[in-house]
């Protein structure tokens, strides 16, 4: 980590400007300036939570044939969820966590520290990545693909890093079609949130207008930082063209995205304080009973491009 670059967690309106034009150093201004306060806000854990969040999602696309890989690397790793929470899982021994984001190695490091993992993290390049030929058994990834400006580049770098025979695993990726609704339900409820939030009996609820400035910035990074939505099989398409076998993608989150995204950014919208453990289990179980009626109902009837989430699968020849 000594010759990594450091975090710069407060971007000025003026490095917000030139990201603009720079979408790999709008993603490391972003993501620094989301790196400490990234797991809260998206209710990420490393508890049986998500534990079992992170497993079956891997589970979903992969099966657990070849568990646990000796070796794994997380590709945009962010705070680690993925790679930290699969390790406690089972499914890794050994991690190396990268990020183009200085501010979410640190963190990822930290938590694996916390945690007790044996894991080490470098700043990285997903269309660079600086590990030899045939390092790793395992490649994962989490809500990363759809930053990357040249996915095809980053899918050849993978399986250059992969061991013949290894595998890699994508999940969180977001859908077309998901996308679209996801986004104008997040903006409406932001809208909602911060107007209301102005009249005086709720005015406890509204966050300090510093930080919903900032918010805003960050938000004018997102929209950015967020590069791709994606087609389940032209996915598949781009990961065979690179030279991957036994390639898969499954889908995942209709009913669940349609409450979840609307929660989500309420949560973001308010002060934290107000989110009591009540809330959060309520919000919670609801997601959890609605990701049950999109795989056991949803998921036999609907086309699999209308879910939010694609996951994608292949293996090194």
């Amino acid at each position: 980590m000594a010759s990594d670059p450091a975090p710069n967690p407060h971007a000025t309106q003026a490095e917000v400007d030139a990201a603009r034009s720079d979408p790999k150093l709008a993603n490391v201004l972003y993501h620094d300036w989301e790196a400490d306060t990234y797991d809260e806000k998206w209710s990420i854990s490393y508890d049986e939570r998500c534990i079992d969040y992170a497993v079956g999602r891997f589970r979903a696309v992969a099966g657990d044939a070849d568990w646990p890989y000796e070796k794994a690397m997380e590709l945009g790793s962010g705070t680690g969820f993925f790679l930290l929470n699969l390790m406690q899982g089972g499914v890794i021994k050994k991690g190396s966590v990268t990020d183009l984001s200085p501010g979410m190695v640190q963190v990822a490091l930290r938590n694996a520290e916390h945690l007790g993992l044996d894991v080490d993290g470098r700043v990285a390049d997903a269309e660079r990545i600086p590990y030899d030929d045939g390092t790793f058994d395992l490649v994962v990834g989490h809500a990363v693909l759809h930053h990357i400006p040249d996915v095809a580049a980053a899918f050849q770098e993978v399986l250059r890093v992969l061991k013949p025979g290894g595998r890699f695993v994508f999940a969180g990726e977001p859908t077309k079609i998901g996308d679209a609704y996801a986004r104008k339900l997040g903006q409406l409820t932001w809208w909602l949130t911060t107007n209301v939030t102005r009249l005086g009996p709720l005015s406890g609820w509204r966050r300090p207008q510093s930080e919903l400035d900032e918010s805003s910035r960050a938000a004018a990074l997102e929209a950015i930082v967020d590069l791709h939505t994606f087609d389940p099989s032209a996915l598949e398409r781009t990961a065979r063209d690179a030279g991957a076998a036994n390639v898969r993608a499954v889908t995942e989150e209709l009913a669940a995205a349609l409450f979840g995204w609307p929660v989500r950014t309420f949560e973001a919208a308010v002060p934290q304080e107000r989110l009591t453990l009540r809330w959060r289990l309520f919000a919670y179980k609801a997601w959890l009973r609605l990701s049950w009626l999109d795989e056991n109902v949803l998921r036999r009837v609907a086309p699999r491009e209308l879910f939010y989430n694609v996951l994608v699968t292949g293996t090194k020849p």
